[in-house]
């Protein structure tokens, strides 16, 4: 019995003389204090059983050894899987919302597609409009325009060429011509 407390006893030890800087050590080489204690504790577990039956002829170096090995590992899994289990803190994270530059660009696309859309010819814009913003199918746009499936169809292709051409001209324009003006269609 007092060999099991002279075991526990060198354990107690090792472990109280070389927790703090053992986690120093490994938050600098893992850039993360928790991470470090995780891997500390790891360490010490791992290195229990020698010490205890006096396997280790230097317990202090095995420890160091073992919590650096496994402070490697755990760097080589952070490589390889980036997400980290941890969230990072709030005041160091990217902000979810767009930027200023990207709000900015997005009202002007906006801009330029609501007038492109009103400057379609209105049978078109109403098609369009039917079919994007009510979502109805082509049947449902005949039956409630009174008009033939085909029609819609040819009037729905016609106002997405019109519009892809409207914008694709307010694109390839200079800043100083915007607005764009209105397309005319060009028939192949």
């Amino acid at each position: 019995m007092a060999d099991d407390e002279d075991s526990s006893g060198r354990f107690a030890a090792l472990y109280g003389k070389t927790l703090a800087p053992l986690r120093r050590y490994l938050a600098r080489l893992l850039g993360n204090s928790n991470e470090a204690e995780d891997v500390a504790h790891d360490a010490y577990l791992r290195i229990f059983r020698s010490v205890e039956e006096r396997d280790a002829r230097e317990p202090e170096a095995l420890l160091y050894v073992t919590a650096r090995r496994l402070a490697i590992n755990r760097l080589k899994r952070r490589n390889i899987s980036p997400i980290s289990p941890e969230l990072p803190p709030l005041d160091s994270t990217a902000s979810r919302e767009p930027g200023v530059a990207h709000q900015v660009m997005a009202r002007q696309e906006w801009s330029l597609l609501e007038k492109a859309i009103a400057d379609l010819p209105p049978r078109c814009r109403s098609v369009l409009l039917l079919r994007k913003v009510e979502l109805l199918s082509h049947r449902e746009i005949a039956d409630r325009l009174g008009i033939a499936i085909s029609t819609v169809e040819k009037q729905h292709a016609r106002a997405l060429r019109l519009l892809k051409a409207a914008l694709d001209d307010a694109f390839d324009r200079p800043p100083d011509n915007f607005p764009p003006q209105p397309n005319k269609e060009v028939r192949p």
